[in-house]
């Protein structure tokens, strides 16, 4: 690893700890030159994964591009930059199990609303709102009222 204060490749690793489903181990490191603690993660790459999209094209799987989507649905909202990182490997997870390594976009979009909606309401309604293609303010209302008949503890 590089260190990213001073670009130093010799380090140590002071801790180590599995996350807990065990797809992912993270580093706590210390820079021999500088000093500097940084964190870095560990997990098996998903290799040879396509996303099959609703017009039946393929596209390679994207860890950062479901990453990116998570933050933005979580923008300004208390949810911890970890529990999206491990939010994205649930979701990998499930896929690989469920699909192999043809994924449909649609079943995506499905799980990170499932996995998303006990952490926080409003980033679940954020991202269902571009995941589901919302057009006006009574398909927001919809969905709140969907949630509300089916609270999630």
């Amino acid at each position: 690893m590089r260190c990213i204060r001073c670009s130093s490749t010799d380090d140590k690793v002071i801790d180590s700890r599995i996350s807990r489903d065990g797809s992912v181990i993270r580093r706590r490191r210390e820079c021999l030159e500088c000093g500097y603690r940084f964190t870095t993660a560990e997990e098996i790459l998903h290799e040879d994964l396509v996303v099959i999209k609703r017009d039946g094209s393929g596209e390679d799987f994207d860890r950062e591009k479901l990453l990116g989507g998570l933050r933005k649905a979580c923008e300004k909202r208390p949810v911890d930059p970890e529990q999206l990182n491990m939010i994205v490997s649930d979701v990998m997870a499930v896929l690989e199990s469920k699909h192999g390594s043809e994924i449909p976009s649609q079943a995506i979009g499905e799980i990170v609303m499932e996995k998303l909606k006990p952490i926080d309401k409003v980033a679940y309604v954020r991202f269902a709102s571009v995941y589901k293609d919302f057009h006006d303010i009574t398909d927001f209302a919809e969905e709140l009222r969907k949630m509300e008949d089916n609270p999630v503890p």
